[in-house]
Protein backbone atom coordinates (compact mmCIF):
# COMPACT_ATOMS: atom_id res chain seq x y z
CA UNK A 1 0.00 0.00 0.00
CA UNK A 2 2.90 2.47 1.00
CA UNK A 3 5.09 1.17 -2.07
CA UNK A 4 1.30 2.20 -4.16
CA UNK A 5 1.07 5.62 -2.37
CA UNK A 6 4.85 6.79 -3.33
CA UNK A 7 4.12 5.30 -7.55
CA UNK A 8 0.62 7.86 -6.95
CA UNK A 9 2.74 10.63 -5.30
CA UNK A 10 5.27 10.19 -7.85
CA UNK A 11 3.16 10.12 -11.04
CA UNK A 12 1.78 13.21 -9.47
CA UNK A 13 4.77 15.52 -8.90
CA UNK A 14 6.27 14.50 -12.83
CA UNK A 15 2.92 15.70 -14.00
CA UNK A 16 2.94 18.75 -11.95
CA UNK A 17 6.10 19.62 -13.44
CA UNK A 18 5.15 18.44 -16.74
CA UNK A 19 2.43 21.08 -16.49
CA UNK A 20 4.55 23.69 -15.37
CA UNK A 21 6.87 23.47 -18.07
CA UNK A 22 4.46 23.33 -20.53
CA UNK A 23 2.57 26.50 -18.88
CA UNK A 24 6.04 28.41 -19.25
CA UNK A 25 6.93 27.09 -22.74
CA UNK A 26 2.98 28.23 -23.97
CA UNK A 27 3.70 31.36 -21.97
CA UNK A 28 7.40 32.20 -24.16
CA UNK A 29 5.38 31.11 -27.48
CA UNK A 30 2.55 33.36 -26.94
CA UNK A 31 5.41 36.17 -26.02
CA UNK A 32 6.65 35.58 -29.55
CA UNK A 33 3.05 36.28 -31.35
CA UNK A 34 4.25 37.70 -34.57
CA UNK A 35 2.06 39.48 -36.56
CA UNK A 36 4.33 39.81 -40.25
CA UNK A 37 4.14 37.04 -42.64
CA UNK A 38 7.48 36.14 -41.96
CA UNK A 39 10.16 36.06 -39.49
CA UNK A 40 13.58 34.74 -38.44
CA UNK A 41 15.86 35.64 -35.04
CA UNK A 42 19.51 34.81 -35.28
CA UNK A 43 22.63 35.02 -33.16
CA UNK A 44 24.78 36.38 -35.85
CA UNK A 45 28.31 35.21 -34.43
CA UNK A 46 27.54 31.45 -34.52
CA UNK A 47 24.71 32.10 -37.12
CA UNK A 48 22.09 30.12 -34.58
CA UNK A 49 18.49 30.66 -35.33
CA UNK A 50 16.39 31.41 -31.95
CA UNK A 51 13.16 31.40 -33.91
CA UNK A 52 11.55 31.61 -37.75
CA UNK A 53 8.42 31.77 -38.75
CA UNK A 54 7.77 30.90 -42.39
CA UNK A 55 11.53 31.92 -43.05
CA UNK A 56 11.93 30.42 -46.18
CA UNK A 57 8.66 32.01 -47.74
CA UNK A 58 9.99 33.65 -50.96
CA UNK A 59 8.54 37.31 -50.48
CA UNK A 60 9.74 40.88 -51.87
CA UNK A 61 12.20 42.85 -49.86
CA UNK A 62 11.39 46.52 -50.73
CA UNK A 63 14.42 48.12 -49.71
CA UNK A 64 15.82 45.70 -47.45
CA UNK A 65 17.33 44.39 -50.71
CA UNK A 66 20.38 47.53 -50.31
CA UNK A 67 21.81 44.74 -47.67
CA UNK A 68 23.80 43.22 -50.61
CA UNK A 69 24.05 46.62 -52.16
CA UNK A 70 26.13 47.49 -48.99
CA UNK A 71 27.55 44.01 -48.63
CA UNK A 72 29.27 44.21 -51.98
CA UNK A 73 30.32 47.74 -51.21
CA UNK A 74 31.94 47.16 -47.86
CA UNK A 75 33.84 44.05 -49.83
CA UNK A 76 35.08 46.07 -52.51
CA UNK A 77 36.44 48.69 -49.83
CA UNK A 78 37.70 46.54 -47.09
CA UNK A 79 39.63 44.59 -50.44
CA UNK A 80 41.12 48.04 -50.90
CA UNK A 81 39.56 47.67 -54.06
CA UNK A 82 38.44 51.02 -53.87
CA UNK A 83 38.06 53.89 -51.19
CA UNK A 84 36.25 55.64 -49.21
CA UNK A 85 37.50 58.98 -50.23
CA UNK A 86 37.42 57.78 -54.10
CA UNK A 87 34.54 60.12 -56.33
CA UNK A 88 31.35 59.17 -57.80
CA UNK A 89 29.43 60.87 -60.38
CA UNK A 90 25.50 60.38 -60.29
CA UNK A 91 24.27 59.29 -63.61
CA UNK A 92 21.18 60.55 -65.13
CA UNK A 93 19.82 56.96 -64.87
CA UNK A 94 20.70 57.11 -61.22
CA UNK A 95 18.62 60.54 -60.84
CA UNK A 96 15.83 59.17 -62.08
CA UNK A 97 14.84 56.47 -59.74
CA UNK A 98 11.96 56.73 -57.59
CA UNK A 99 10.95 56.39 -54.37
CA UNK A 100 13.35 57.10 -51.53
CA UNK A 101 16.40 58.66 -52.59
CA UNK A 102 18.96 61.58 -50.97
CA UNK A 103 18.43 64.17 -53.82
CA UNK A 104 21.44 63.51 -56.09
CA UNK A 105 21.62 65.91 -58.93
CA UNK A 106 22.53 64.52 -62.63
CA UNK A 107 26.62 64.81 -62.30
CA UNK A 108 26.75 65.33 -58.72
CA UNK A 109 30.00 64.23 -57.66
CA UNK A 110 30.14 62.71 -53.93
CA UNK A 111 32.60 60.24 -52.44
CA UNK A 112 31.88 56.65 -51.85
CA UNK A 113 31.02 57.35 -48.19
CA UNK A 114 28.70 60.14 -48.98
CA UNK A 115 27.14 57.62 -51.38
CA UNK A 116 27.19 54.76 -48.33
CA UNK A 117 25.22 57.15 -45.95
CA UNK A 118 22.86 57.97 -48.42
CA UNK A 119 22.08 54.20 -48.99
CA UNK A 120 21.94 52.86 -45.17
CA UNK A 121 20.79 56.21 -43.74
CA UNK A 122 17.97 57.21 -46.04
CA UNK A 123 17.47 54.38 -47.93
CA UNK A 124 18.54 56.45 -51.55
CA UNK A 125 17.38 54.01 -54.57
CA UNK A 126 19.75 57.20 -56.58
CA UNK A 127 22.65 56.31 -54.38
CA UNK A 128 22.06 52.44 -54.71
CA UNK A 129 22.29 52.81 -58.11
CA UNK A 130 25.46 55.49 -58.31
CA UNK A 131 27.09 52.80 -56.07
CA UNK A 132 25.78 50.17 -58.26
CA UNK A 133 27.40 51.65 -61.84
CA UNK A 134 30.67 52.76 -60.40
CA UNK A 135 31.81 49.11 -58.58
CA UNK A 136 29.85 47.10 -61.71
CA UNK A 137 29.86 49.92 -65.06
CA UNK A 138 25.74 49.31 -65.07
CA UNK A 139 23.20 48.58 -62.93
CA UNK A 140 22.80 45.44 -64.68
CA UNK A 141 26.35 44.18 -64.17
CA UNK A 142 25.96 45.25 -60.68
CA UNK A 143 23.01 42.79 -60.56
CA UNK A 144 24.40 40.04 -61.81
CA UNK A 145 26.90 40.28 -59.06
CA UNK A 146 24.36 40.61 -56.53
CA UNK A 147 22.67 37.01 -57.35
CA UNK A 148 26.33 35.24 -57.64
CA UNK A 149 27.22 36.64 -54.37
CA UNK A 150 23.89 34.90 -52.94
CA UNK A 151 24.37 31.63 -54.54
CA UNK A 152 27.95 31.79 -52.84
CA UNK A 153 26.31 32.44 -49.88
CA UNK A 154 23.49 29.71 -49.88
CA UNK A 155 20.61 32.33 -50.44
CA UNK A 156 18.84 29.64 -52.08
CA UNK A 157 15.33 31.26 -52.35
CA UNK A 158 16.61 34.88 -53.50
CA UNK A 159 16.54 36.06 -57.05
CA UNK A 160 17.67 40.29 -57.23
CA UNK A 161 16.44 42.01 -60.32
CA UNK A 162 17.94 45.40 -59.20
CA UNK A 163 19.62 47.13 -56.82
CA UNK A 164 17.61 48.93 -55.07
CA UNK A 165 14.50 47.03 -54.42
CA UNK A 166 12.03 48.74 -56.53
CA UNK A 167 8.95 45.91 -57.23
CA UNK A 168 9.85 44.36 -60.13
CA UNK A 169 8.40 40.67 -61.37
CA UNK A 170 10.46 37.83 -59.81
CA UNK A 171 12.44 40.32 -57.56
CA UNK A 172 12.43 38.02 -54.22
CA UNK A 173 13.94 36.38 -50.95
CA UNK A 174 12.95 35.18 -47.65
CA UNK A 175 13.43 36.07 -44.07
CA UNK A 176 16.32 33.49 -43.87
CA UNK A 177 18.26 34.56 -46.94
CA UNK A 178 18.08 38.23 -45.43
CA UNK A 179 19.52 36.94 -42.17
CA UNK A 180 22.49 35.05 -44.15
CA UNK A 181 23.55 38.50 -46.22
CA UNK A 182 22.81 40.69 -43.07
CA UNK A 183 24.97 38.29 -41.22
CA UNK A 184 27.79 38.87 -43.76
CA UNK A 185 27.15 42.42 -43.65
CA UNK A 186 27.95 42.85 -40.12
CA UNK A 187 31.13 41.09 -40.73
CA UNK A 188 32.34 44.52 -42.28
CA UNK A 189 31.33 46.58 -38.95
CA UNK A 190 32.16 50.41 -40.77
CA UNK A 191 28.97 49.70 -42.42
CA UNK A 192 27.43 50.05 -38.50
CA UNK A 193 28.13 53.86 -38.09
CA UNK A 194 26.41 54.69 -40.90
CA UNK A 195 23.58 52.28 -40.46
CA UNK A 196 23.16 53.01 -36.74
CA UNK A 197 23.17 57.13 -37.71
CA UNK A 198 19.36 58.63 -37.09
CA UNK A 199 20.51 61.75 -38.86
CA UNK A 200 23.00 63.41 -40.67
CA UNK A 201 23.47 66.55 -43.39
CA UNK A 202 25.75 66.26 -46.04
CA UNK A 203 26.39 69.96 -47.54
CA UNK A 204 29.44 70.58 -49.50
CA UNK A 205 29.48 71.53 -53.07
CA UNK A 206 25.81 72.10 -52.65
CA UNK A 207 23.72 75.23 -52.38
CA UNK A 208 21.14 72.97 -50.94
CA UNK A 209 22.75 70.33 -47.91
CA UNK A 210 21.30 66.98 -48.31
CA UNK A 211 19.12 66.13 -44.83
CA UNK A 212 19.45 62.49 -44.40
CA UNK A 213 16.93 60.99 -41.86
CA UNK A 214 17.30 56.93 -41.05
CA UNK A 215 14.17 55.11 -42.21
CA UNK A 216 15.00 52.66 -39.07
CA UNK A 217 13.57 54.11 -35.96
CA UNK A 218 15.10 51.31 -34.00
CA UNK A 219 18.30 53.65 -34.10
CA UNK A 220 16.80 55.52 -32.15
CA UNK A 221 14.27 54.27 -29.83
CA UNK A 222 15.39 50.46 -29.30
CA UNK A 223 18.43 50.17 -26.75
CA UNK A 224 21.52 48.94 -28.94
CA UNK A 225 19.95 49.24 -32.17
CA UNK A 226 22.62 50.28 -34.73
CA UNK A 227 21.30 48.80 -38.28
CA UNK A 228 20.59 47.33 -40.32
CA UNK A 229 18.15 48.23 -43.02
CA UNK A 230 14.23 48.74 -43.26
CA UNK A 231 11.87 48.34 -46.50
CA UNK A 232 8.54 49.32 -47.57
CA UNK A 233 6.33 49.04 -51.25
CA UNK A 234 3.09 48.12 -51.55
CA UNK A 235 3.49 44.80 -52.71
CA UNK A 236 6.68 43.93 -49.83
CA UNK A 237 4.34 45.71 -46.77
CA UNK A 238 6.64 46.98 -43.86
CA UNK A 239 10.08 44.90 -43.70
CA UNK A 240 13.45 44.88 -41.49
CA UNK A 241 16.45 43.54 -41.30
CA UNK A 242 17.50 44.55 -37.24
CA UNK A 243 20.34 44.07 -35.43
CA UNK A 244 21.32 45.48 -31.77
CA UNK A 245 23.90 44.80 -29.23
CA UNK A 246 23.64 44.55 -25.15
CA UNK A 247 26.32 43.44 -22.91
CA UNK A 248 28.65 42.28 -25.86
CA UNK A 249 25.60 39.97 -27.16
CA UNK A 250 24.10 40.90 -30.86
CA UNK A 251 21.15 39.82 -31.78
CA UNK A 252 19.46 39.74 -35.69
CA UNK A 253 15.89 39.80 -36.26
CA UNK A 254 13.84 40.12 -39.93
CA UNK A 255 10.96 41.23 -40.54
CA UNK A 256 8.81 40.48 -43.39
CA UNK A 257 5.70 41.12 -44.74
CA UNK A 258 4.64 43.15 -41.51
CA UNK A 259 0.89 45.10 -41.71
CA UNK A 260 2.37 48.48 -40.66
CA UNK A 261 5.49 50.08 -39.83
CA UNK A 262 4.64 49.69 -36.12
CA UNK A 263 3.59 45.92 -36.10
CA UNK A 264 7.43 45.67 -38.02
CA UNK A 265 8.82 47.63 -35.14
CA UNK A 266 7.32 45.46 -32.29
CA UNK A 267 8.03 42.57 -33.98
CA UNK A 268 11.67 42.94 -34.37
CA UNK A 269 12.13 44.48 -31.13
CA UNK A 270 9.90 41.66 -29.64
CA UNK A 271 12.51 39.32 -31.12
CA UNK A 272 15.43 40.70 -30.09
CA UNK A 273 14.60 41.13 -26.71
CA UNK A 274 13.72 37.77 -26.48
CA UNK A 275 17.07 37.03 -27.91
CA UNK A 276 18.96 38.75 -25.00
CA UNK A 277 17.01 37.38 -22.61
CA UNK A 278 18.44 33.67 -23.70
CA UNK A 279 22.11 34.41 -24.56
CA UNK A 280 24.92 36.26 -22.80
CA UNK A 281 28.81 37.17 -23.47
CA UNK A 282 31.42 35.36 -21.60
CA UNK A 283 35.13 35.85 -21.80
CA UNK A 284 37.18 33.17 -22.44
CA UNK A 285 40.71 34.84 -23.54
CA UNK A 286 42.36 37.89 -21.87
CA UNK A 287 44.53 39.96 -23.75
CA UNK A 288 48.20 39.27 -22.78
CA UNK A 289 47.29 36.80 -20.52
CA UNK A 290 49.14 33.31 -20.11
CA UNK A 291 47.92 30.99 -22.89
CA UNK A 292 50.44 28.07 -23.22
CA UNK A 293 53.87 26.68 -22.36
CA UNK A 294 55.75 25.84 -25.35
CA UNK A 295 58.66 23.37 -24.98
CA UNK A 296 62.20 24.15 -27.31
CA UNK A 297 63.47 21.00 -26.32
CA UNK A 298 63.23 17.97 -24.82
CA UNK A 299 63.80 19.31 -21.37
CA UNK A 300 61.82 21.40 -19.25
CA UNK A 301 63.46 24.16 -18.59
CA UNK A 302 63.70 25.72 -22.43
CA UNK A 303 60.44 26.99 -23.12
CA UNK A 304 58.53 30.33 -23.85
CA UNK A 305 54.62 31.53 -22.76
CA UNK A 306 52.27 31.72 -25.22
CA UNK A 307 50.49 35.04 -24.53
CA UNK A 308 47.24 36.25 -26.26
CA UNK A 309 47.10 39.19 -28.39
CA UNK A 310 43.64 40.71 -27.73
CA UNK A 311 40.83 39.13 -25.58
CA UNK A 312 38.09 36.88 -27.01
CA UNK A 313 34.51 36.88 -26.31
CA UNK A 314 32.19 33.56 -27.14
CA UNK A 315 28.10 34.42 -27.13
CA UNK A 316 26.17 31.10 -25.15
CA UNK A 317 22.97 30.40 -24.17
CA UNK A 318 22.36 31.47 -20.69
CA UNK A 319 22.87 28.28 -17.81
CA UNK A 320 24.21 25.90 -20.93
CA UNK A 321 27.03 23.93 -20.33
CA UNK A 322 29.67 24.36 -23.05
CA UNK A 323 32.41 22.53 -23.41
CA UNK A 324 35.21 24.98 -24.57
CA UNK A 325 38.69 23.74 -26.28
CA UNK A 326 41.76 25.83 -27.29
CA UNK A 327 44.39 24.50 -29.13
CA UNK A 328 47.90 26.37 -29.60
CA UNK A 329 48.84 26.41 -32.88
CA UNK A 330 52.91 27.34 -32.89
CA UNK A 331 53.17 29.31 -36.98
CA UNK A 332 57.39 30.17 -36.84
CA UNK A 333 59.20 30.67 -40.25
CA UNK A 334 61.44 27.34 -40.09
CA UNK A 335 64.14 29.93 -41.93
CA UNK A 336 63.79 32.35 -38.53
CA UNK A 337 67.29 31.86 -36.18
CA UNK A 338 65.54 34.04 -33.15
CA UNK A 339 62.05 35.05 -32.12
CA UNK A 340 61.58 38.42 -30.32
CA UNK A 341 59.61 38.85 -27.02
CA UNK A 342 56.23 40.02 -28.39
CA UNK A 343 56.28 38.76 -31.75
CA UNK A 344 53.67 36.54 -32.73
CA UNK A 345 54.27 33.26 -32.85
CA UNK A 346 50.74 31.19 -34.13
CA UNK A 347 47.36 31.10 -32.81
CA UNK A 348 44.94 30.09 -30.63
CA UNK A 349 41.83 27.90 -31.95
CA UNK A 350 38.77 28.32 -30.12
CA UNK A 351 36.31 25.01 -30.24
CA UNK A 352 32.86 25.36 -28.35
CA UNK A 353 30.90 21.56 -28.35
CA UNK A 354 33.90 20.46 -31.30
CA UNK A 355 33.06 23.31 -33.76
CA UNK A 356 35.75 25.88 -34.19
CA UNK A 357 34.54 29.63 -33.47
CA UNK A 358 37.46 31.60 -33.65
CA UNK A 359 40.48 32.04 -33.42
CA UNK A 360 42.86 34.58 -30.72
CA UNK A 361 47.00 35.26 -32.31
CA UNK A 362 49.51 34.22 -29.85
CA UNK A 363 52.84 35.94 -29.17
CA UNK A 364 56.03 35.15 -27.14
CA UNK A 365 57.02 36.68 -23.84
CA UNK A 366 60.55 36.51 -24.30
CA UNK A 367 63.49 36.38 -26.65
CA UNK A 368 64.98 32.97 -27.72
CA UNK A 369 67.01 31.17 -30.46
CA UNK A 370 65.45 28.33 -32.44
CA UNK A 371 69.12 26.92 -33.53
CA UNK A 372 68.26 23.20 -33.82
CA UNK A 373 65.05 23.14 -31.91
CA UNK A 374 62.42 23.54 -35.17
CA UNK A 375 61.73 19.73 -35.36
CA UNK A 376 60.90 19.81 -31.11
CA UNK A 377 58.47 22.78 -31.79
CA UNK A 378 56.81 21.22 -34.59
CA UNK A 379 56.24 18.48 -31.67
CA UNK A 380 53.83 21.29 -30.03
CA UNK A 381 51.89 22.13 -32.81
CA UNK A 382 49.08 21.38 -31.15
CA UNK A 383 48.52 21.59 -27.14
CA UNK A 384 45.15 21.16 -26.47
CA UNK A 385 43.53 21.78 -23.08
CA UNK A 386 39.95 21.44 -21.61
CA UNK A 387 37.38 24.04 -19.72
CA UNK A 388 34.12 24.12 -19.44
CA UNK A 389 31.60 26.82 -18.70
Amino acid sequence: MKKTKKIIGFILSTLFITQIFATKVKAEESSLNVDAKSAILMEPISGKIIYEKNSHEKLAPASVTKIMTMLLAMEAIDSGKIKLTDKITASENAKKMGGSTMLLETGEIRTVEEILKGIAIASGNDAAVAMAEYLAGSEEAFVKLMNERAKALGMNDTTFKNCNGLSAPGHVTSAYDIAIMSRELLKHPTILKYSGTYMETISEGRKTPIGLVNHNKLVRFFNGCDGIKTGFTEEAKYCISATAVRDGVRMLAVIMGAPTYKVRNRDASMLMNYGFSKFESKKIVTKDEDVEKILLGKQSDKFFIAKAKEDKVIITEKGAQNNILKKCVVNIDKNKKEVKKGELVGYCEIYINDKLVDKVDIYSDRDFKIGGVFENLKNNLKRLYENAI
